[in-house]
């Protein structure tokens, strides 16, 4: 059953009010897509629209569709190579532009969360919004002591939304999962279902205040990125340190500025692989609104993390698995990256590796030699996910954050400095990680330190070790017992089919004989079968 159809109906006249179907040339798209088209022109709220000229329409809609349509339009800014320059334009105004709610609210919401007056917590509120975005709005202020800080607060009523969609989300997945072998791979009602925890866990401002203080924790002392101090935190409510930054599209005062863009790229992408495989903890939400450099210094730019709601983790195999699998690609030995793989456990037995290979040659191949301008990771990732359906590989879905952050690393690149050779970049990166992790000597101190535990555990082995004795003996009894039940119901079924095949045998000679007898004795003995086959059945 279609979970929300009132929501779905409201999302449906949404698109036809904003005439969403005029944005794209519908000569252009895919047969389906067409038909999709044809659907939103079908509500009566398109008959009468007069917003198919509004240059704002597709930024309108998404704000009204409400956080997760955002969200998907904020991902989409970063794709100036396959989004047009008139719809992209739109798409960056939700980086940090979204339509505010009431300052008066925001100041209502603050007083209850943070249990004091606004007047009492701060000196000075800007009743303006520095800005907002899907989840949250941003306004500036300074404590009693003279720090300026900026203060975060949540959207009210958005969560029961999120919810609804997300339910539909969920509906839709498992829809595609029974028809399409590609989303069975990709698991995609697990990843729908750990994105849904993802975003739920955005309203709540208190763990990005906590997600704030460890990346801090992490990049203390860095030359390369700044992490905001945070004074106050609660679930709807985060005061934090207020940095002065550019944006990192603003690549006009970068040059302005003379700041070498070239540097801070490749200072951007060695944040990037620093969190992921020393940190083990990187940022996952990387649109432009999310990320500023820090102009005090031009000849020694910062980066400036902002917004830590969403963020990423990977098991230490997978951390493993990715640096091999990345390495690998570098080295254009696809023969090992097929190893790699089926050591992960993603390739079913049976596949043919040599093709799998052959097609992954094919794919990837192109990506280590090319520039960044000319690199679509996308588009790639679109064609190893084809070829993953087509082989049937088992992507975990922990990896489609990393991946969806990937695309987002693309975008910034590609804008901030298009011939950076990612791959000359991350090599020595990831050369030094992994050796560092296969270190023997490294692994025998992780062994020594876990000693300790396991001393202290040894002491528990006597009574486990009669525990399991005891639930084995159980277990034996357990079996027994089934057993026995099995056989005395196969025993049981045996009788039932003798005395059924008996039945059968007495109907039919009866049958029989009163088809060759004279009609008086042939009624009789149909009366007498019809007798016995009730009695038989009410038996």
């Amino acid at each position: 059953m279609i979970p929300h159809v009132r929501r779905l109906f409201e999302l449906w006249r949404i698109a036809a009010h904003y005439r969403l179907d005029t944005l794209f040339p519908a000569e252009e798209l895919p047969v389906k897509a067409q038909h999709a088209l044809g659907v939103i022109k079908m509500h009566p709220a398109a008959w009468s629209s007069r917003e198919k000229k509004n240059p704002l329409k597709l930024k309108q809609a998404l704000e009204e569709m409400g956080p997760l349509a955002i969200k998907l339009g904020q991902l989409l800014s970063t794709r100036r190579d396959l989004i047009p320059p008139e719809l992209l334009s739109q798409l960056v105004l939700l980086q940090d532009r979204v339509k505010p709610y009431d300052t008066q609210l925001a100041k209502q919401r603050i007083q209850e969360s943070l249990k004091a007056d606004v007047g009492t917590l701060f000196a000075r509120f800007d009743e303006q919004p520095l800005a907002a975005a899907s989840i949250a709005q941003v306004h500036t202020a300074a404590l009693h002591d003279g720090r300026e800080v900026v203060v975060k607060v949540t959207r009210p009523d958005i969560h029961n939304q999120i919810l609804q969609d997300f339910e539909i989300l969920a509906w839709l997945g498992h829809w595609l999962e029974n028809r399409l072998e590609a989303a069975r791979a990709l698991h995609l009602s697990e990843i729908i279902q750990d994105y849904r925890q993802i975003i739920l866990n955005e309203l709540d401002l208190s763990l990005e205040a906590d997600n704030t203080r460890r990346m801090r924790h992490y990049f203390t002392g860095s030359s390369m990125m700044y992490v905001p101090e945070v004074y106050m935190d609660s679930k709807d409510v985060m005061v934090a340190e207020r940095i002065t930054g550019v944006p990192i599209s603003d690549i006009a005062t970068f040059d302005r500025l003379g700041m070498d863009r070239a540097d801070l790229a490749e200072k951007g992408l060695t944040i990037f692989f620093t969190q992921v495989f020393r940190d083990n903890f990187f940022h996952a939400d990387m649109h432009p609104g999310n990320v500023f450099v820090e102009t005090i210094n031009p000849s020694n730019p910062r980066f400036i993390a902002l917004d830590c709601a969403i963020m990423g983790e990977l098991s230490k195999s997978d951390q493993m698995t990715v640096a091999r699998m990345l390495l690998a690609v570098m080295n254009s030995n696809f023969m090992q990256l097929i190893q790699i793989v089926h050591q992960a456990g993603w390739i079913p037995p049976g596949t043919d590796q040599d093709a799998l290979a052959r097609e992954m040659r094919r794919t990837v191949g192109p990506m280590v030699s090319k520039p960044m301008d000319q690199l679509d990771f996308a588009g790639i990732l679109i064609q190893v996910m084809d070829i993953a359906r087509r082989f049937h590989l088992e992507i975990p879905p922990q990896l489609m954050l990393l991946l969806k952050t990937l695309v987002h690393v693309e975008g910034l690149g590609t804008d901030l400095y298009p011939q950076l050779d990612i791959w000359k970049l991350a090599k020595p990166i990831l050369t030094e990680w992994v050796k560092a992790n296969m270190n023997p000597v490294k692994n025998f101190k992780e062994i020594g330190q876990q000693i300790p535990d396991l001393l202290l555990g040894a002491q528990d082995l006597p009574s486990l070790l009669i525990d399991s004795l005891n639930g084995l003996k159980n277990q034996s009894a357990w079996h027994d017992k089934q057993l026995k039940e099995i056989q005395q119901m196969r025993l049981q079924m045996q009788q039932q089919q003798r005395r059924s095949w008996m039945f059968g045998s007495t109907m039919l000679i009866l049958l029989t004989i009163a088809i060759i007898t004279p009609w008086f004795v042939s009624i009789v003995l149909i009366v007498l079968s019809s007798l016995l086959a009730l009695w038989r059945i009410m038996k």
